[in-house]
């Protein structure tokens, strides 16, 4: 039986304390009204880095409404252009796209009231009320990626979880154990990733622009989307795909542990349908998550390849903190039937699922850039131009480096790539996350500070907690899995 280290327990408290005062923190110092953000802007101003995001912004929260003239158009792409949020090296296609650039902002302003142009006064009060939603948006954006991700990094062990169920996989079983205790996550992250979403139902926040019913009166293509975008169904979707998730870990994990004390395989047969029915759950319930808690953030941009591409980024997450978890339990002597064997072969589906995300990041990148379609291709001039390290940078972390260190064989045996490969996959694949939530939620106010890194350490220590705890609560080693032996003996 595995037992928790006092000091490994120590260190989660002390994560989830740091993480609650750093959250806190962050929303203590979000601005209260438009005063504060009147004296931040003229701050910045001061600095010589006001006008620039002001010239941006306002262009931003100019061009939601539908109605607008061709006349409206050119002079917000001149207002653009003068504030270069597009490059100067971008053609003129490129700069057409950008009158669209601001669905991803958070909340859309008509330019026109009652047929009516706004006085230069109303405008820059919707400019520092657009600005105003953006700074309050930014703690809770913060808590929401880190949620989602470490919910996710669950979802996805379970996930292969089932698959080697369904496979009926000899090598893994002696991993099953490890999985069962990361995957214990699931239900508590669901919780509390549930509550997030009915606070922004009851408008705590703007993540979602579209659960605003001024937004949505003033904008035509959210309110044909209307049927499917709403608070009800949206909510009793969550709840459904969530519970459904949560009842598949624990049912699963429940015959596991009582196959131990049988002696034919019935327990066994039982994990094996229940698992390729959640498998078809799944598969549906993922695609349409990826739409209501990502895509619809943006929700005038839409990708048919998106469900996948963020299955990609949280499967070999998952993977990869089974691999991370294997080798600290390997380093505290337990997991004796482990051998490199087992390792390697979790490295090589880090390495090639590393690979199939950048498959997928290309070709959605791609065809979007290529086809120039204003209400597409805005989505990524965004994040380029306001978030290039981070959009770039997520590449170089989830593609070119696993490709360079996991591509050796040797080094897929070798504990401590491993785990440095480990970390700057998780770390890549955060910021992943990062970039398709912060544009939609706080635009160009974007920062990684106290209240993002707070958010990452206090669900860390949480889910170091709930998964190491989940641990301690049974063997190790699923002693009576018809392939356990062969799963002891596996080498490669």
């Amino acid at each position: 039986m595995y037992t928790f280290s006092s000091k490994l327990k120590t260190l989660s408290f002390i994560l989830m304390a740091v993480g609650i005062l750093g959250i806190g923190y962050g929303f203590l110092t979000a601005p209260k009204d438009i005063q504060e953000v009147e004296k931040l802007l003229a701050a910045e101003s001061h600095g010589g880095h006001g006008e620039v995001k002001h010239e941006a912004t306002s262009t931003s929260t100019s061009s939601h409404d539908g109605e607008s003239d061709h006349s409206e158009a050119t002079e917000e792409k001149k207002i653009v252009e003068s504030a270069t949020v597009v490059g100067s090296s971008s053609d003129s296609s490129k700069v057409d796209s950008t009158d669209v650039v601001e669905e991803t902002q958070v909340v859309p302003v008509v330019k026109k009231e009652g047929g009516h142009e706004l006085t230069a006064e109303e405008e820059h009060n919707e400019h520092l009320n657009h600005v105003l939603h953006q700074l309050q948006n930014k703690p809770w954006s913060a808590l929401y990626v880190a949620c989602i991700f470490f919910m996710l990094i669950s979802l996805g062990v379970l996930v292969f979880y089932a698959i080697q169920q369904v496979a009926q996989a000899g090598w893994s079983p002696v991993l099953f154990r490890v999985m069962q205790g990361i995957t214990s996550y699931l239900p508590v992250g669901s919780i509390i990733f549930f509550v997030i979403l009915i606070l922004c139902g009851l408008h705590f926040n703007h993540i979602f622009i579209w659960l605003d019913p001024e937004v949505v009166a003033s904008d035509k293509l959210i309110a044909n989307k209307a049927g499917y975008l709403n608070f009800p169904f949206w909510i009793i979707r969550a709840a459904i795909f969530l519970t459904g998730w949560s009842l598949y870990q624990y049912f699963s994990r429940k015959n596991c542990l009582a196959q131990d004390e049988e002696n034919d395989n019935t327990f066994y047969k039982k994990n094996f349908n229940i698992s390729a029915m959640f498998l078809v759950f799944f598969i549906v319930s993922e695609s349409i998550m990826s739409w209501d808690w990502i895509m619809s953030i943006d929700p005038h941009w839409f990708s048919t390849l998106f469900g996948w591409y963020v299955f990609a980024s949280f499967f070999v997450s998952g993977i990869t903190v089974i691999a991370l978890v294997t080798l600290y339990l390997k380093s505290r002597g337990y997991l004796e039937y482990v051998n490199t064997s087992h390792i390697h072969d979790l490295a090589k589906f880090m390495f090639g699922l590393s690979v199939f995300w950048t498959y997928l990041w290309f070709s959605q990148f791609m065809l979007i850039w290529y086809a120039n379609i204003p209400e597409e291709v805005t989505y990524f001039i965004t994040r380029i131009e306001l978030y290039n390290l981070p959009f770039f940078g997520a590449v170089v972390m989830n593609f070119l480096f696993p490709l360079l260190i996991l591509i050796n064989t040797d080094f897929k045996r070798i504990t401590w790539v491993l785990v440095m490969a480990g970390i700057v996959i998780l770390a890549g694949h955060y910021i992943d996350f990062f970039n398709m939530i912060m544009p939609g939620t706080v635009g160009d106010r974007w920062f990684i500070g106290i209240p993002e890194i707070a958010s990452v350490l206090f669900f860390l220590g949480l889910f170091i907690y709930i998964v190491f705890t989940a641990l301690t609560k049974a063997p190790l080693l699923a002693k009576r899995n018809p392939f356990i032996e062969e799963s002891k003996h596996f080498h490669y």
